[in-house]
This record gives structure tokens, sequence and C-alpha cells, in this order.
């Protein structure tokens, strides 16, 4: 592992550790920035090279939470969702990705798919971070190539969320 991305893994574990609640999850976010900008980490993790849509960069084995890299080929549009029992940040690196949060309107049901409506729309641009806490409903839209740092609280791959759509 990278100098700068094993400090980077060391700090948020220093915080998690003392704060693992939203303001911990801030604290994160802002110390995740810098490291967007660091032409050098973004070039190791997310260079040409690099075409993986999800690669685990760091698992924490007592916290759990994990640093990811995210390449995203092309244009694309998510329905709104949550990260089920955990907390996220979107971290752009390359690319604009436009950002919809929502407020659930109803819950996913057995039958069907549960309601959001939006309430806020924003542009992320290289630089630039967003932590959505437990139960925060959002949704990204690429119109071209995108990299990515994401974090999670938990690594989430396999993990069952619930379905929403836009009202």
């Amino acid at each position: 592992m990278e100098e700068k991305l094993e400090a980077f893994a060391a700090k948020c574990h220093q915080i998690l550790k003392a704060d693992s609640g939203p303001s911990g999850i801030e604290e994160v976010r802002s110390n995740l920035e810098p490291l967007l900008s660091d032409e050098n980490f973004v070039s190791i993790y997310l260079g040409p090279e690099n075409n993986e849509i999800r690669k685990i960069l760091y698992e924490d084995k007592e916290l759990g939470f994990c640093i990811l890299a995210h390449v995203y080929k092309g244009a694309s549009n998510s329905p709104p969702h949550d990260h089920g029992p955990s907390w996220a940040i979107y971290g752009q690196a390359a690319g604009k990705t436009e950002m919809t949060e929502y407020d659930k309107v109803k819950g996913q049901t057995d039958d069907e798919m549960g309601l959001a409506s939006p309430k806020k729309n924003y542009i992320l641009s290289p630089g630039m971070a967003v932590a959505y806490n437990i139960g925060d409903l959002h949704s990204p839209k690429r119109e071209s190539d995108t990299r990515l740092i994401r974090m999670e609280g938990k690594n989430l791959e396999g993990v069952k969320r619930d379905k929403y759509k836009r009202v």
C-alpha cells in the first residue's frame, strides 16, 4: 500500500474509532478531499491502467470501513438508493457527477419499491467529496467517464439494499 493511502487509512481509523457518527464521517470526508487533488495519488489508484468499476484499496480489519477506487466508463444514471446499514463518501477525482439527494416518501415493501422525492441537486467536480449518512437517499448521474475514491462504513459487496423510484 502506498504511503499516502496508508497514512490516510490510519487517520480514518483514528477518527472513526473516536467518533463513528456523522461528525466523524464528516471529518473523514474533509481529510479525503486533498487526496482527490493529489496528481500522484490519483495516478496510482485511478490512472489509465485502472479500469475496474469497484476495487477495494483498503479494508479496516477492526472497524470494517473500506476505501475503494471506482472507474466508470461512459454515461450512467443510478436510481435513488441508500447504502443499507452503512454510510458512504463519494470523492470525485476525475470527470463530473451530478448528484441528487432525496427525501424518503415511502419505504420499500415486499411487494413494491420505495418512493423518493428529490430535494437537492449539485455537481461533484474533481477535488470534492460528499458524505452520506446511514439512510441518506441519493443518486449519481454521469454524462461521461468518471474516477472516484469512495468509502463505505463497511464492505457493501453483497449487502441487500432497499430500492426506490423517483416521484
